[in-house]
């Protein structure tokens, strides 16, 4: 069967029994195969059967659900105040409730203001009465919605039509006020949105003219005037420009972009004018995958979130059932009054809701995600931010991570001259290296080759090339086999001394250069020292990482033991493994595992993802427009930025602190209320306005992620 996917933003999707809502409605519905809704980001993903359904079909239905989709891919503003049903119930409501009262004190009959607390009752608890219910009779859960309805049911059948009316004002009044707080929480995404353009100038067939951005088709060559976003990922053909990358990256200082270099969505030009040629649709481009994936990172649960949630779905029915107990077992068995022990039940199943304690994580999370993705930190889930909080060891690989990944050639060395020699002279030795290397793609093998290109060097033409993996490589020229390696494969592979090298090889590696030697099976012949210059952010980064509680920082590197040490010591790192092949990374990664719990490993996402995946949380360098990058690891760092990674760190501790104050809140009032309920100390008015205070005060407490 032939299925198509349809994407779409949808208002009124505030929470997950909206989503429960539509998902209901759709089940079974014609032509649906497959559905899944993001309510944090407002959008349905169906996938659908076109020989059975059309999408304005759907988007129909969902309309009569009450979720409108929304034109392309907007995100739905939240309605006026005034315009939003709840809202406007929860006002009518307050209305209701302050005129009964007043009628109260003017000594009006009690039944008038009776009538007027039950309808304010009937009109704020309309919405979550209902959501009650529907949990209720489809979901077979007792939720807090239920809990809060009976209580205001009971109070007005016991002769307290105040009291309840006044729970549902202020329970109606969270509850409308829960659609802002999701707006607030999808503002990373939002701003992801708004950072590419809503149309593109194209050029087809030698004819300018503006395209919506969703029609750019991959090869379109479209023009970026000064000051202009880019509309998506592309190659600059013509022109040079300044440009701005920090939506994308996080990158404060502009990127200056020639001929040739990569392009990503959502920058903005500087003051050149640049014509780009598409390398992805707009659908794919980097700002959508972003969007996507943090969309996806917000509905991955940490393990505590799954757990207050579990608690959450098990301790409502069991507050509901104590409440019973409550009311019913001192006057059955004891003699007591049935008025008092019902109120004190009302009290406590509103005191013992456990709102502010369920919310507490999902909305400090959400708030978290959409910060980290806003300044250049993908993390891919709640999971991941959790483990970030307990990370006692940073693994990192050298070569691209804490260097620039550039390697350039510093020194070229002949040892002596001799007739039988193939080579003798600088010029002689780069030639045969470069011969060699041109061959490999090795970043130490391509240094050469640019280094002989910019001497003037013309490579030696070698046959019967062959890669000798981890040490080197080798080939044929005039019938004699020449090698090109390092040390270690002159010294214990071919047998070959280095009596007289040691000397340079060792000052040179003690300087923190990588040494190659080129040779054949008798003697070397000379040496080339390479070095990848050190990031020049590279030790404030990792000073950034013991502050943020990192125990330890350890460099993972296939290079040799002194060149590993030396840049070690520049930049301050606590531990070197040398001389690593990308599976000895990982085993190496899982010793640190099993030493001390919580380890991040951070490289390329390619030539590391053994190590990645055996780390707690493995972590991509430079991952805007690298696919696999953002698809292996489990945090993105889109800018080759270290700092970015120590940020991650702060963000994610800081998240957990915060957790930590919200759970500690929210149990201290639950505790306090259910305590004073029990024992009669506390009237209903008293305990809800505890709980929603509690409840706003949690709310509040877990946007603060959303601060830089």
């Amino acid at each position: 069967m032939n299925t198509k996917q349809l994407e779409l933003r949808v208002g009124n999707l505030d929470c997950e029994h909206d989503a429960n809502a539509i998902e209901r409605g759709l089940e079974g519905f014609n032509g649906v195969v497959n559905l899944k809704v993001y309510f944090k980001s407002a959008k349905v993903a169906i996938t659908y059967n076109p020989a059975a359904t059309e999408p304005e079909i759907l988007k129909e239905k969902l309309e009569s659900l009450g979720f409108p989709p929304q034109k392309g891919m907007e995100m739905a503003e939240q309605p006026k105040p005034w315009k939003n049903p709840k809202v406007l119930a929860s006002a009518a409501s307050g209305i209701l409730l302050l005129i009964g009262w007043l009628i109260g004190l003017a000594g009006a009959p009690a039944i008038l203001s009776t009538v007027i607390f039950i309808a304010a009752i009937l009109i704020g608890g309309y919405y979550f009465g209902r959501e009650a219910l529907e949990e209720l009779i489809f979901e077979r859960e007792i939720g807090i919605e239920l809990l809060m309805t009976i209580a205001a049911v009971v109070a007005a059948a016991m002769g307290e039509p105040l009291e309840g009316a006044m729970l549902v004002f202020l329970y109606s009044i969270s509850e409308a006020a829960e659609g802002y707080t999701e707006e607030k929480t999808r503002a990373a995404i939002k701003a992801l949105m708004n950072l590419a353009p809503k149309v593109a100038l194209v050029r087809r067939e030698n004819v300018e003219r503006e395209i919506p951005v969703e029609e750019l088709k991959v090869g379109d060559v479209f023009i970026v005037k000064p000051g202009q976003s880019i509309a998506t990922d592309g190659t600059v053909l013509v022109g040079s420009s300044s440009v701005n990358q920090a939506p994308v990256t996080g990158e404060s200082v502009p990127v200056e972009k020639q001929p040739g270099d990569a392009i990503f969505a959502g920058s903005i030009n500087g003051e050149g004018a640049l014509e780009v040629r598409a390398t992805k649709t707009f659908a794919d481009n980097t700002i959508a995958r972003i969007i996507t994936m943090v969309e996806e990172a917000q509905e991955k649960k940490g393990k505590s979130q799954r757990f207050i949630e579990r608690f959450g779905k098990r301790y409502s029915p069991i507050v509901l059932l104590f409440g019973i107990l409550i009311a019913i077992v001192p006057p059955l068995f004891f003699g007591a009054g049935w008025v008092m022990w019902i109120t004190r039940a009302t009290v406590f199943i509103v005191a013992a809701a456990p709102c502010a304690l369920v919310i507490s994580i999902p909305i400090t999370l959400v708030a978290s995600l959409g910060t980290g993705a806003r300044n250049g930190v993908l993390i891919k889930g709640g999971v991941y931010v959790e483990e970030l909080a307990k990370v006692k060891v940073v693994a990192m690989d050298k070569t691209g991570t804490l260097t620039r990944g550039e390697p350039e050639v510093t020194d070229v060395i002949l040892f002596r001259q001799d007739p039988d020699r193939l080579t003798n002279s600088r010029q002689e030795l780069l030639a045969a290296a470069s011969g060699i290397e041109r061959r490999s793609g090795h970043p130490l093998a391509q240094a050469i080759v640019r280094y002989a290109e910019a001497q003037g060097v013309q490579p030696v033409e070698l046959a019967d090339f062959r890669s000798l993996t981890g040490a080197g490589a080798s080939a044929r020229l005039d019938g004699r086999t020449i090698y090109i390696g390092s040390p270690d494969l002159f010294h214990s592979k071919l047998s070959v001394s280095l009596e007289h090298a040691w000397g340079d090889i060792n000052q040179l590696q003690g300087e923190g250069k990588t040494v190659v030697i080129v040779g054949d099976e008798q003697d070397p012949w000379g040496l080339i020292a390479i070095r990848d210059n050190i990031r020049l952010n590279a030790q404030k980064a990792i000073d950034a990482m013991h502050a943020a509680g990192v125990e330890k920082v350890v460099m993972l590197t296939g290079d040799n033991e002194r060149t590993a040490q030396a840049i070690a010591r520049e930049l301050g790192i606590d531990e070197v493994y040398a001389d690593l092949k990308p599976e000895d990374k990982a085993v190496k990664v899982r010793e640190l595992t099993s030493r001390y719990g919580h380890v991040a490993m951070v490289g390329d996402g390619v030539n590391d993802a053994p190590a990645l995946a055996e780390a707690t949380v493995g972590v991509a360098m430079g991952a805007a427009g690298t696919d696999v990058a953002l698809e292996t690891a489990d945090v993105a760092l889109m800018a080759d930025d270290l700092e970015k990674l120590a940020y991650a760190l702060k963000l994610a501790k800081r998240n957990q602190s915060v957790v930590n104050q919200n759970l500690a809140l929210s149990a201290v009032v639950i505790g306090v209320l259910v305590i004073g309920a029990v024992g009669g100390w506390f009237t209903l008015p008293i305990a809800v306005l505890a709980h929603e205070i509690s409840e706003f005060v949690v709310i509040g407490s877990g946007l603060r992620m959303l601060r830089d």
